[in-house]
């Protein structure tokens, strides 16, 4: 029994020091990001935005593809911020980090 237990502890130690090995700066950061956008995703209007064309402002109508492209180009800028977020945590740059999690969640309206 006695032997069971200190297997047990030492295991819980081996897994815990692993994982705190493996964290970068601002990993906790990014699991907070992708869990809000997660749960964004559940909402009525989901996904990354992006910045309002000119034509917006002029108040034309846009095409249905060009709706497409600007949410296509908008959902890939969200998951590039995202990986320049995971690259920075691993390179462990906290300044790189931060900066791409502030763009992803500018993108995503968190």
């Amino acid at each position: 029994m006695v032997k069971l237990r200190f297997l047990a502890l030492a295991t819980v130690c081996l897994v815990g020091a692993t994982l705190s090995a493996q964290a970068g700066p601002c990993t906790k950061q990014i699991i907070q990001v992708e869990n809000q956008i997660r749960r964004a995703a559940r909402g009525p209007a989901s996904g990354p935005t992006a910045t309002q064309t000119v034509g917006a402002q002029l108040h034309h109508q846009p095409t249905p593809g060009a709706v497409e492209n600007a949410e296509s180009r908008a959902k890939a800028d969200g998951r590039a911020a995202l990986e320049r977020a995971r690259e920075a945590d691993a390179a462990v740059d906290a300044k790189a980090c931060a900066k791409a999690l502030g763009e992803a969640r500018s993108l995503y309206g968190l």
